[in-house]
This record gives structure tokens, C-alpha cells and sequence, in this order.
């Protein structure tokens, strides 16, 4: 059918089941990746109704006056792509030396416009879905709540509950005592039923996943190494509670060990996986689990580690060694096939900064396909959402941005995008 036929046909369809045609756009593409890891095309009209994809015709068709306008945006000399997805993130907080007097001096409430701030960095940057893996859960759940129903703005939020143990990653550390005492969250657990008990609490009141810490953790103001630390009892204890109330669990681990484990129990997807060895390959292939790799956070605290006085002797340690270590791991478990999805740990590093994670994966051996992929479908597969984002299609939701020239010839374009629209709302242009 001709492109402009097709196109009349659509939106006749849309207003005859009652749609308002001045919720139509048209986005001219001059050149288009729809759907990574096949070729872009060029010249192509998306079609948006409300917030959803209704269809995608070639050549740039024109606006078509009924009982409404039809809203045309020209992309025409950009290369437009799905929007892109941070599968592990922080946004409470930026690391940094004021991190820790914020946290005392700044109240719950303003902590929270906060994080909307930092939430818009990052939806600016290119970003319309995260994972976040770590906040005060609460305030996070609201955050999320509130930009799915449309009351602020912000990135697509998938939010995680935390589960770890005592003295572990998980748990409070560095403050005094008293601090400790009355910081310390009620999930965290020890032995394999007290930690199903904190599975069950954090589904209980909102997470869309559990998040473990299976290793000790750089960032743990303890010395206490970056090896496994929750029992074998205890991991499959939290898969398998998770997984009775239909969710998933993702675990932070450093040390092969502790990625083992948590393969075995059943996990997800692995955060950071600094030290995948052949063990952990085989298992990555046989569970189809993702790595999240994290490259950007490990940069990050290894170079800040070097001048940072608010770091105390053990975090830098374990900073400077862990974080120059990650992207050969990284490069071994990518050129073995393991199924990789886009994350940078942002809040260790600045929230809107999320493209750099892109530059490292490719400096690492990854090709400007994959990792797009990795931040497209990947990270969609990875939070059962592949019906609705990952790729420009009809019936998906309009989450779509724009770089000035193909990220497939250098993969810095990402670090300056130019139009980010999610849901059909352009926030960027």
C-alpha cells in the first residue's frame, strides 16, 4: 500500500474508534534503527497516537487535517532510535564528598525532589526506563508510582527492594553505633528463613524485584573483602520466595564465588560480575542470566579513589583494585556469549552521565550493535517488558530519542542526544 494511503488508513481507523487526532504526531526520521541488531533504513514516518506506536510507513509522509491536527516532528537529518534503558542505578543520591552531610542535613522530603531532579538528568540523557537497585524504597516506590500516573516526569521506574545481611553490603556501615542501630533495615536477615522472611516483606510493600548482595561491596566502609558472604541457603531461600510472588532477583556480586552461588540459586541477572571466570561463564550460558556490567561505576570510584579524602583506607582499596579490574572481566564474559544488559550504577557516578557506560563497553570489545542492543532489548527481555519498549514497532510505547549521526560509526553520538521522547511526551527537542 502507498505510504501515504497507509497512513490515512491508520488514522482513520484511530478516530473511528474515538481517538483524538490532536494526540497524533508524526516524527520524520531520516535515518532509523527500529529495532537493533537489524539495518536502519532511511526517510520514515513514525506514527504516535497518545503514547503508543500505531505504525511506521517510508518516506516522510505529511500531516492530514480531520476534526484535529496532526503534530509533525522533523528528524529528518538525525538518526532516531529506541529510547534507552540504565538497568542499575541509584537516583537518591551522587557519591561525592558531601554525600555523607547530606544525608544528615537534608530532610526526607527535600532528598526526594531530589531524586525527581537527578530522575530528569538522566530521562534527558537519553534514558526513558531505569532499573533502580538501591534507594530508600518508600520514597522510590512513590517516585515511580507518581511518573506512571502522569503527576511528575521522569524515566520509566522498575524498583527494587533490598534483601542482605548482617555486617554485609546490604547493611549500614561506617557510623557510629547508634546510627547503626537506628539505620539498620528491618530486611536485613540472617539464615535461610529469616532472609525468606525479608523476601517476602520487601514484595510486601512495593518492589517490583529483589535485589541481593550476594559478595561484600566496594563502597562497604569494612574491611571486609568483595568475596561471597550469603550462604547457599540463604540466596535460594530469597530466589525462591521472590519467585512464588512472580518476581526476580538480581545480585550484586564482585568475586566468582559469589557469582556462582547466586547463578545457582537462580538469579536473574548479576550486577557488576568484576571477576567472571570460566565457572561463572558456564553457568551464565546455562540459566540464560544477564550480566550487568557496570563499567562506568568502576572507573569512577577507581579514579576518585586516587584523590578522594571521604573515602577511608578500605574503600580505596578495594576501589582502586576492583575498579581496574572490571572491564577485562567484562571483555572475557562478552567474548564468551554471556547475555549482556545495559547498566552503569549512576549515583557512584553522576546521574545524566549514563552514555559513558556505552564508550567503555565498546573500548572493552563490544561493537556500537550490541551495546545499543544491551540498553534496547536486553535490558526489555531483562524486566519481562520486551511487549512494550526495546524497539520502534507498532503497538509499543512511543519511547523514542535522536542522536546528530549513527551511533553504529561511533558510539559517542550517545553522549549528546538531542530528542528524548517517552510515552509520546517529547522532553528533550
Amino acid at each position: 500500500m502507498n505510504s501515504c494511503y497507509r497512513l490515512v488508513a491508520a488514522l482513520l481507523l484511530f478516530a473511528l474508534a474515538g481517538t483524538s487526532l490532536a494526540d497524533t504526531t508524526l516524527i520524520h526520521a531520516g535515518e532509523l534503527l527500529a529495532v537493533p541488531g537489524k539495518s536502519p533504513s532511511t526517510r520514515q514516518t513514525i506514527v504516535v497516537v497518545d503514547d503508543r506506536i500505531v505504525d511506521i510507513v517510508d518516506g516522510f509522509s505529511q500531516a492530514v487535517d480531520f476534526d484535529g491536527n496532526v503534530h509533525v516532528i522533523d528528524l529528518g537529518d538525525k538518526f532516531v532510535l529506541p529510547g534507552l534503558m540504565d538497568m542499575h542505578v541509584h537516583l537518591q543520591g551522587e557519591l561525592g564528598p558531601k554525600n555523607d552531610r547530606d544525608a544528615l542535613r537534608m530532610s526526607d522530603q527535600l532528598m526526594q525532589m531530589r531524586s525527581i531532579f537527578f530522575a530528569m538528568n538522566t530521562l534527558r540523557a537519553g534514558f526513558t526506563t531505569v532499573r533502580d537497585v538501591g534507594s530508600s524504597p518508600q520514597e522510590m516506590y512513590a517516585m515511580r508510582d507518581a511518573i506512571n500516573m502522569g503527576w511528575i516526569d521522569g524515566p520509566r521506574i522498575i524498583a527494587a527492594g533490598g534483601v542482605g545481611i548482617t555486617g554485609g553490603h546490604a547493611d549500614i556501615s561506617g557510623v557510629a553505633p547508634d546510627l547503626m542501630d537506628l539505620y539498620t533495615s528491618p530486611n536485613v536477615c540472617d539464615g535461610p528463613f529469616d532472609c525468606r522472611r525479608a523476601a517476602r516483606n520487601v514484595i510486601k510493600y512495593g518492589a517490583d524485584l529483589v535485589k541481593i548482595t550476594s559478595t561484600g561491596g566496594v563502597m562497604t566502609d569494612r574491611a571486609t573483602g568483595t568475596g561471597q558472604q550469603m550462604e547457599m541457603d540463604e540466596l535460594k531461600e530469597v530466589v525462591l520466595a521472590a519467585a512464588r510472588m512472580g518476581r526476580k532477583v538480581a545480585s550484586h556480586a564482585h568475586h566468582e564465588d559469589g557469582i556462582v552461588a547466586a547463578l545457582e540459586a537462580g538469579v536473574a541477572s548479576i550486577e557488576h560480575g568484576s571477576y567472571t571466570g570460566p565457572r561463572a561463564i558456564k553457568l551464565f550460558r546455562e540459566t540464560g542470566a544477564y550480566l550487568v556490567p557496570t563499567l562506568l561505576a568502576g572507573k569512577t570510584v577507581a579514579n576518585m579513589a586516587l584523590e578522594a579524602d571521604f573515602m577511608s583506607a578500605a574503600v580505596k582499596e578495594k576501589a582502586i583494585r576492583v575498579g581496574n579490574d572490571m572491564a577485562g572481566s567484562f571483555e572475557r564474559a562478552h567474548k564468551a556469549g554471556v547475555n549482556i544488559a545495559y547498566g552503569t550504577d549512576s549515583g557512584i557516578s553522576p546521574h545524566g552521565t549514563n552514555a559513558e557506560e556505552a564508550v567503555l563497553m565498546v573500548a572493552a570489545g563490544m561493537d556500537e550493535m550490541d551495546v545499543i542492543i544491551a540498553a534496547t532489548i536486553n535490558a526489555a527481555d531483562l524486566i519481562d517488558m520486551s511487549d512494550d519498549i526495546g524497539t520502534i514497532e507498532a503497538g509499543k510505547f512511543a519511547d523514542i530519542i535522536a542522536v546528530d549521526d549513527s551511533p553504529l560509526d561511533n558510539i559517542d553520538q550517545l553522549l549528546d542526544v538531542s530528542f528524548v521522547m517517552k510515552g509520546g511526551k517529547i522532553y528533550k527537542d
